[in-house]
């Protein structure tokens, strides 16, 4: 049997070889021009990345630079990072001494600016509109006009986005994009004759519908919606229902708290009832779900959903990313192994919006941004790089992958024959960047974090009945003030490094699944549930290559 196993993965490995150099012969002429490679200058492309180190640079080249070197030999790629997490790792730090921290964006900027400075940059969503304010990018409409370079075919959704932060021009592509749906389970809603969610609902449409569906008592209870798979707190659950609300904590500056707003208050008030009513699991629920799991022995029953409510037929809706349908995919796969498993008959609409911002979704995510430096010494070679990391036969070799979406809508179908609604991931925009340099307040605030924490104790004095919401949000901002006041200023900061590549939720799900008990399993299951922006990854199998992303980090996240 391993010998087989072993023929098989050979098989597979040496057939993704087939097919990427059946593909890179195709887009070679298109790379090369057509010229003899031995004729061509050679030349350098420095690409500049946000965060990363030393053992992350062979994936990012295997990703992204390895196909076009293939192909045009004369190219050679420098990978610089610019803020290196080891530097942060191993930093020693001696009491009463303050650890100058470096910016993500002026370390950017001084690979963009410096001696030797770098000819494309590869940043997120969260930094492109401070980029093109301060004009360190060149814009790419002219050279997208010069060479007919088509975008007609982009989804809609990545396009906009980028012009959102660009005053509509467009500063940088992204061949690839990540997005979140809400996933239903169909007999549910069958079972008790309500019809299903449509694309573009409203929170309030969805959540009178997740009222109508839900039912019983206790471990039988189904309930109607939850912000995730698992089950949050009542505050992480606020964060997520008001994200493209965009509401805020605190001013321009962190300096001064902003919390006790009717906007505040609707969306605490709105959560509170969720669980007040029962229509959302809360952790004590789940508690019982655990303990029901374990035997008068001490043992646990294994769970190899790690507590998942959606395929357990316990959520009747729940958001999750693009990733979430590999899951289901697997589960079906298996669903013969599992004792007294039904699996669920699902499909996906939309992510829920609010009336203010009816087309924005919170859950889009641009991470790969790649734009030319405009004081880039190869600005013609950054150019051929963005256009062939963005054009078709990319797209058709990366549309293979599991998490994310490529941006050319031609490749985008479901995967494995399945059959579900695909446009429910591209049809809202992303949520507009903020005109506020936020990262640059947590960096120069640390315990600005512990304004949030307040913020979740007081949600918990409401959802125990010891405080009503105004009460509760009128002390988190006495006392988020009184914090900010005691904040030092300092050049430096915190960053919250982002390895490259991610290690995601669902990798550590499927990798605790598969080597800890069931209570452990459940457990960080539950812990981890909030983590947006998250991948599957499979095994070394035919797509294996084309799965992953570079993290560049977005404090939002």
């Amino acid at each position: 049997m391993m010998s087989n196993d072993l023929t098989s993965k050979k098989w597979k490995k040496w057939t993704a070889t087939g097919m990427t150099l059946a593909l890179a012969t195709g887009l070679l002429a298109g790379c090369s021009g057509g010229d003899d490679p031995g004729k061509q200058e050679n030349q350098v492309v420095r690409i500049g990345v946000l965060y990363g180190g030393p053992e992350n640079e062979p994936y990012f080249r295997q990703q992204y630079t390895d196909m076009y070197e293939m192909m045009n030999p004369n190219v050679q790629f420098e990978i610089v990072t610019a803020v290196n997490y080891d530097d942060q790792r191993y930093m020693q730090q001696k009491p009463g001494e303050e650890v100058e921290r470096p910016n993500p964006y002026e370390e950017m900027k001084n690979l963009m600016t410096g001696n030797n400075p770098v000819d494309v940059v590869v940043i997120d969503y969260g930094m492109l509109r401070r980029f093109t304010q301060d004009n360190l990018l060149q814009p790419l409409d002219p050279l997208i006009q010069k060479d007919k370079f088509d975008l007609t075919d982009y989804v809609d959704t990545v396009i906009e986005g980028i012009k959102q932060a660009g005053d509509n021009q467009i500063f940088a592509l992204t061949p690839t994009f990540t997005s979140s749906a809400l996933y239903y389970n169909k007999k549910i809603f069958a079972d008790n004759n309500i019809e299903p969610p449509q694309d573009k609902m409203q929170w309030a449409d969805i959540l009178n519908l997740a009222r109508q569906v839900s039912s019983g008592e206790g471990e039988d209870r189904t309930f109607g919606f939850s912000f995730n798979r698992w089950s949050n707190d009542g505050f992480s659950s606020v964060m997520s229902y008001s994200e493209s609300l965009q509401l805020k904590m605190w001013d321009d500056k962190g300096e001064k708290m902003l919390v006790n707003t009717d906007g505040w208050a609707d969306a605490w008030d709105t959560v509170y009832k969720l669980y007040q009513e029962d229509i959302v699991p809360d952790e004590e629920f789940m508690q019982i779900m655990y303990n029901k799991m374990a035997s008068s022995d001490g043992s646990y029953t294994y769970d190899p959903f790690g507590g998942d409510l959606f395929l357990k037929g316990k959520v009747a809706m729940t958001i999750d990313g693009y990733y979430y349908i590999n899951e289901l995919r697997r589960a079906n796969d298996n669903a013969d192994k599992i004792e007294n498993f039904e699996m669920v008959d699902w499909d996906v609409v939309t992510v829920p919006t609010h009336s203010s911002a009816p087309d924005i979704g919170g859950n889009i995510y641009l991470s790969q941004l790649m734009g030319i430096n405009t004081k880039s010494p190869n600005p013609e070679g950054a150019w051929d790089f963005i256009k062939f990391s963005n054009s078709e036969d990319w797209a058709r070799l990366k549309s293979r992958s599991l998490h994310e979406l490529v941006a050319r809508k031609e490749f985008l179908k479901p995967i494995a024959g399945m059959d579900y609604n695909v446009n429910a991931f591209t049809t809202l925009k992303p949520i507009p960047p903020s005109t506020v340099d936020e990262e640059r307040i947590y960096q120069d605030n640390p315990g600005i974090w512990d304004v949030q924490n307040v913020g979740r104790e007081m949600f918990q004095k409401v959802m125990s009945g010891e405080m009503d919401t105004r009460q509760a949000l009128a002390e988190w901002e006495v006392r988020g003030n009184e914090i900010l006041q005691r904040i030092p200023g300092a050049d430096g900061g915190v960053i919250e490094p982002m390895p490259m590549p991610r290690v995601t939720e669902e990798e550590v799900t499927e990798e605790v699944t598969e080597e800890v008990p069931a209570e452990d399993t459940a457990a960080e299951a539950s812990s981890e549930a909030s983590s947006e922006d998250a991948a599957v990854d499979e095994p070394a199998t035919d797509d294996s290559a084309a799965d992953d992303t570079v993290s560049t980090s977005n404090t939002s996240e």
